[in-house]
C-alpha cells in the first residue's frame, strides 16, 4: 500500500465508516447492513451505491467521510475544470477507479475520490504515473460529472494529436492567398499542427455529413462545435476550451480576416479542393462574443447548384408552372421564404437552366454564394458605395437578357428590378416572406404602384425545406383515425393511395431523417389575382383565390409528401403553420 497516502489519513474511528454514516442519521442500521450486502454482491464501490440507490444525500455523505478520514474536502462546483492535468493519468483507469486527478504540487498528485477508504485506487495511480498520490474527498454527484467532462476534453485533446496519420495535410484547403508579412508576427500562434489537422479534419468531418454549417462556440466553461445538418443543429466535439484562441486564429488565417482584430465582426471565404474536379467554398463570418470569437462557415457546395429540377422536390404542376415562368422573355421570378429555406439554390437552378450561349445573364449577390461559369455575377460592397441598385443600372446598360438581384430589400432596388422586368427582361430575386400572397403586401408596403405589381410579377414561388424520412427505418403509421387526417388537412384524393410514415431512427441517419426537399407554394399570376392586386385586395384573399385557382399552399404541398411517405406529419407540422 501507498504509505504516505496512509499517513495523510485518520483511520477511522472505533464506529466504523458505516457506524459514522449511522451516527449523523444518514442511513440506518438496517440500510447499513443491506448496503454492504449488495454493493459488494453489484461489486459497486459502497459510497456509489449509498447515493444511486439508497438516496444518501451526496454532500452530506462526502462531509461525514472527510471527518471520519481526516482528508481534506473540495467542492468540485467550484473548481476551474481547465486547471486538471489532462496527460498525467490514463482516462480509463480514472473510470475505473472514478478519480480524478485535480493538481500537482511538488512530487505529490492530489487525486479526488468519492471514498477515501479506496487506497487501491490511489495505489495503482501512482504505479502508473510513478508519482506519490494523496486523496482528497469529493462529492459523489459532482465527482461524476467532473470525470465526464473530463473525458470529454481528454478525448479532444487526444482526438488532436491521432490525427498524424490522416491525409488531411495534402488537400489543398486555401487555395486563396494566405495572408503575407503583416502576419508573421503570429504565425507561431496559428502554425501549430495539431490544430491545422484538427480543424482540416472538422471541415472534412461537415462535408461528408452534409452539413451545410459548422459554428465553432466559446462559453465560460466549454468550447463546442456544432453542425447544421439537414436543417437541425447538433454539438459533434467539444475540443479543449484553452484552444478556442488557437482555433479561432487558425479559421481566420484560412479565411484571410486579420488575425489581430478581435473587437469588431469579420467576414472571409475558404476555399477547399477536394480533387482535381471538386472544390467547394466557405463562407465565413467571426462575431466577438463574451468569452471569445464565435466563427460559423457556411458551406457553399457548388454541386447544389447542378441538381436539377427534378432533385428539388417540386410537384409536377409547380414545376411546369416554373419552367414555363423561364422561358419567358421578360416578367420577375420571385422565391420567397426564411433564412435557410433554400432560396438560393432554386435561383441557381433556375441560372442553370437559363444559361447558354445565347443569352448574357448578369447576377447582383451578397455575398456570392456559388461561382456559377458563363454568368457575370458581381457581389454587392456597400462599404464601397456599390448596393443592388447600383448594379442593377450598370446591368442595364450591359445589354442584358437576364437579370438576378440576390435580394430586393428596398424601393429603389424594387423599382429598378420592376422596370427590368417590365422592359424586356427576365428578373429572378428574393425577398423575406412566408407566402406568396404575403409577397404581393410587402411589394405593395414598400411604395411600388400596384400596377407595375400585377403587370411585372409572373411567378412567385413560397418555399421551405423540410427534412426526408430515412427509407431504410421509416415505418408506416397505421393508428391514426382518417376522419382526424382530414382535420388536419388532409383531403380524401391524397388518403386513397396514402402511405403515411414516422421517424425511428437507425445507423444510417440523423433521428430518422437524412437529407431534405423543397416544400414549395408555386403561384402564377392569373388574369384574376392580377385584378385583384390592382384592387387592394387583402393579402388573405389573395391566398383564397391563389387556392381556388388550384395552386396549394405550404401546407397542402407539405401534407402531400407526406401522404407519399417522404417526410413526416410532425415534420411538416414544424415548416408549416395554417
Amino acid at each position: 500500500m501507498n504509505p504516505s497516502a496512509i499517513d495523510n489519513l485518520k483511520q477511522p474511528s472505533s464506529l466504523g465508516l458505516t457506524g459514522r454514516l449511522i451516527a449523523d442519521q444518514l442511513i440506518t442500521v438496517d440500510e447499513a447492513a443491506e448496503s454492504q450486502k449488495q454493493s459488494a454482491l453489484r461489486d459497486m464501490p459502497l459510497v456509489q451505491y449509498l447515493v444511486d440507490v439508497v438516496g444518501v444525500d451526496s454532500r452530506q455523505l462526502a462531509h461525514s467521510l472527510a471527518s471520519e478520514f481526516g482528508a481534506p474536502l473540495l467542492d468540485l462546483s467550484a473548481y476551474n475544470p481547465d486547471y486538471l492535468p489532462k496527460d498525467l493519468v490514463d482516462l480509463k483507469l480514472l473510470q475505473k477507479h472514478r478519480a480524478l486527478p485535480l493538481f500537482k504540487r511538488g512530487k505529490r498528485l492530489f487525486i479526488a475520490l468519492a471514498d477515501p477508504a479506496r487506497i487501491e485506487a490511489l495505489d495503482e495511480i501512482k504505479f502508473h504515473t510513478g508519482i506519490t498520490t494523496e486523496v482528497i474527498v469529493a462529492d459523489h454527484t459532482l465527482l461524476s460529472s467532473a470525470i465526464e467532462k473530463f473525458a470529454d476534453a481528454k478525448t479532444s485533446i487526444e482526438q488532436l494529436g491521432e490525427l498524424n496519420h490522416e491525409s488531411y495535410d495534402d488537400l489543398d484547403i486555401n487555395t486563396l492567398d494566405e495572408p503575407d508579412g503583416d502576419d508573421r508576427g503570429v504565425s507561431k500562434e496559428v502554425d501549430d499542427t495539431p490544430i491545422v489537422r484538427f480543424v482540416n479534419k472538422v471541415l472534412i468531418d461537415a462535408i461528408k455529413a452534409g452539413a451545410s454549417d459548422i459554428h465553432f462556440e466559446p462559453y465560460e466553461h466549454h468550447y463546442r462545435v456544432r453542425f447544421r445538418a439537414d436543417g437541425i443543429l447538433k454539438e459533434v466535439v467539444r475540443p479543449p476550451k484553452a484552444l478556442a484562441p488557437r482555433l479561432a486564429a487558425r479559421l481566420k488565417v484560412m479565411s484571410r480576416m486579420d488575425i489581430s482584430e478581435r473587437r469588431i465582426p469579420q467576414d472571409g471565404r475558404i476555399q477547399m479542393r477536394l480533387s482535381k474536379t471538386r472544390s467547394i467554398d466557405m463562407r465565413v463570418n467571426t462575431l466577438p462574443t463574451l468569452f471569445g470569437e464565435k466563427i460559423v462557415l457556411r458551406i457553399l457546395d457548388p454541386a447544389s447548384a447542378q441538381l436539377g429540377i427534378d432533385a428539388l422536390g417540386y410537384e409536377p404542376e409547380q414545376q411546369r408552372l416554373f419552367l414555363e415562368a423561364l422561358d419567358r422573355p421578360q416578367g420577375m421570378i420571385l422565391v420567397t421564404g426564411p433564412t435557410g429555406s433554400g432560396k438560393t439554390v432554386s435561383l441557381y437552378t433556375g441560372l442553370t437552366i437559363l444559361n447558354t450561349e445565347e443569352r448574357n445573364i448578369s447576377a447582383a449577390e451578397d455575398p456570392v454564394e456559388i461561382n456559377l461559369e458563363g454568368i457575370n455575377q458581381v457581389p454587392v460592397n456597400p462599404k464601397v458605395g456599390l448596393n443592388f441598385a447600383d448594379a442593377l443600372r450598370s446591368f442595364l446598360r450591359q445589354d442584358p437578357d437576364v437579370i438576378m438581384v440576390g435580394e430586393i430589400r428596398d424601393l429603389e432596388t424594387a423599382e429598378i428590378s420592376i422596370k427590368a422586368a417590365q422592359t424586356g427582361h427576365l428578373v429572378l430575386s428574393t425577398l423575406h416572406t412566408n407566402s406568396a400572397s404575403e409577397t404581393i403586401t410587402r411589394l405593395l408596403n414598400m411604395g411600388i404602384p400596384a400596377f407595375n405589381v400585377a403587370t411585372a410579377v409572373s411567378l412567385i414561388i413560397a418555399q421551405s425545406l423540410a427534412r426526408k424520412l430515412c427509407q431504410h427505418c421509416a415505418e408506416t403509421v397505421t393508428d391514426l383515425p382518417r376522419s382526424s387526417l382530414i382535420e388536419l388537412g388532409f383531403t380524401k384524393a391524397m388518403l386513397e393511395h396514402a402511405t403515411i410514415k414516422r421517424a425511428v431512427g437507425c445507423k444510417a441517419c440523423h433521428e430518422g431523417y437524412k437529407g431534405r426537399t423543397g416544400i414549395y407554394e408555386v403561384v402564377k399570376i392569373t388574369p384574376t389575382l392580377a385584378t385583384m392586386i390592382l384592387e387592394n385586395h387583402h393579402s388573405i384573399d389573395l391566398a383564397k383565390q391563389a387556392r381556388k385557382e388550384g395552386f396549394p399552399s405550404l401546407k397542402t404541398s407539405a401534407l402531400l409528401k407526406v401522404a407519399k411517405g417522404i417526410i413526416s406529419l410532425e415534420e411538416a407540422n414544424r415548416i408549416t403553420v395554417d
